[in-house]
């Protein structure tokens, strides 16, 4: 890969030499054995969302290691951390995930994802003040579950942030494609209960609420959204036949192409919801769970710098833009400038969320990807910081 130019009129920034991408890759070989091994250790032994304690501080020990800092303000999540190094005007953002799914471990592969992130902050840290940019690294939990990144907004830490950046392990590599926005709730019908034979008119039937809910739900699927999903399972449906059930409870999903489409459904079913307590006459209570996630919306011009630097380590990067199942890194793409590729590596037909993915985390392969994906993740910010006008674009946004 050519060198980026160097900008004439950002006099802050040092010069930079023709062998930035021979540097950067310097600094990923050099940090690989330290790399390679935080994945290892992350893979061996996971974590669950808001409990990745040792996970966190297995990666905070290597940027105290490197010399990063870590500002006074922290995250509200004990799981969660800012570290930065660099001084410069240009703020880029490495999101480091590491939580893991129940039972079978590192099934999404988070821990190919942190330690990538990780590798290309150390990496920028070495040329960031001759990029003048900030290496920012966010721990960032919960993001199977919860949604820990959007806390990270909402606390203030993407603020400052022009550049957002993360990779995601996958079977193949790929760039551009755009995410679901999602919602999760909780729902309960609170009714009555009496002895179905002998006095079921003294009884309030929550059930009934329940599944008048689901048929209005089904009905309402013909008049959603294009691409809109709406998925329940009943958690809670009563005990025993002759009671009437005084309790019933399910889990909703809904997802969509776009937030605004998101929130077109969830009135929707918000209305299917009320018609099933009108009908039976129990109390609703919906509770959202965690936060709603965001469509992904990765950066034009990060994304071909990305794909690029990957073509130059002998990676196929697919240009992608159909939907990808849904992650918090979406609200960061509506805050800051962001790429979020599929980084691949030998699955041998595994699929995500499966044991068989989680059996490849450590393998060669995806030692392999996670050092290219940093070097991809490193260029792509170094290519924006040193473009004159995307600086100037990135700092504005």
């Amino acid at each position: 890969m050519n060198a980026p130019e160097t900008p004439r009129d950002t006099g802050q920034l040092a010069h930079v030499g023709p062998d930035l991408p021979g540097r950067i890759a310097a600094a990923v070989d050099r940090d690989a054995g330290a790399v390679i091994e935080l994945s290892h250790a992350l893979h061996a032994d996971p974590e669950l969302s808001g409990q990745e304690y040792r996970s966190a501080q297995r990666v905070r020990a290597l940027l105290i290691d490197r010399g990063f800092d870590f500002p006074v303000k922290q995250p509200e999540a004990p799981t969660a951390f800012c570290a930065n190094a660099g001084d410069g005007a240009l703020t880029v953002a490495l999101c480091v995930e590491y939580d893991a799914l129940p039972d079978i471990g590192h099934a999404c592969g988070h821990n190919v994802n942190g330690a990538a992130a990780v590798a290309a902050a150390l990496a920028l840290a070495d040329v960031a003040s001759e990029l003048g940019i900030t290496v920012r690294v966010l721990g960032t939990p919960a993001e199977e579950t919860t949604g820990g990144k959007v806390d990270l907004i909402r606390e203030g830490f993407f603020d400052d942030v022009s550049v957002a950046l993360m990779a995601h392990a996958a079977a193949y590599d790929s760039i551009g494609s755009t995410s679901l926005a999602l919602s999760t709730w909780n729902v309960e019908y609170a009714g009555v209960s009496a002895h179905a034979a002998v006095a079921p008119h003294d009884g309030v039937n929550a059930l009934d609420g329940l599944v008048v809910a689901q048929i209005a739900i089904g009905m309402a699927r013909q008049q959603l959204p294009p691409g809109a999903i709406v998925s329940l399972i009943v958690l809670e449906g009563g005990n025993a036949a002759n009671i009437i059930p005084a309790s019933a409870r399910a889990r909703l999903e809904m997802r969509a192409p776009t937030s605004a489409m998101l929130t077109v459904i969830q009135d929707k079913i918000r209305n299917c919801l009320a018609a099933g307590a009108l009908a039976s006459g129990a109390e609703l209570t919906v509770t959202p769970i965690g936060n709603d996630f965001a469509d992904l919306r990765q950066d034009d011009y990060l994304s071909n710098a990305y794909r690029q630097a990957m073509l130059d380590r002998g990676r196929d990067v697919v240009p992608e833009s159909s939907p990808v199942g849904s992650t918090d890194m979406g609200n960061v793409s509506h805050v800051a400038a962001a790429i979020h590729p599929s980084l691949g590596y030998e699955l041998h037909g595994a699929t995500p969320h499966t044991s068989g993915f989680a059996s490849h985390g450590a393998s060669p392969s995806a030692d392999t990807a996670i050092l290219d994906g940093a070097y991809g993740l490193a260029m792509a910010a170094a290519s924006a910081a040193l473009n004159p006008s995307e600086r100037s674009r990135l700092i504005g946004k």
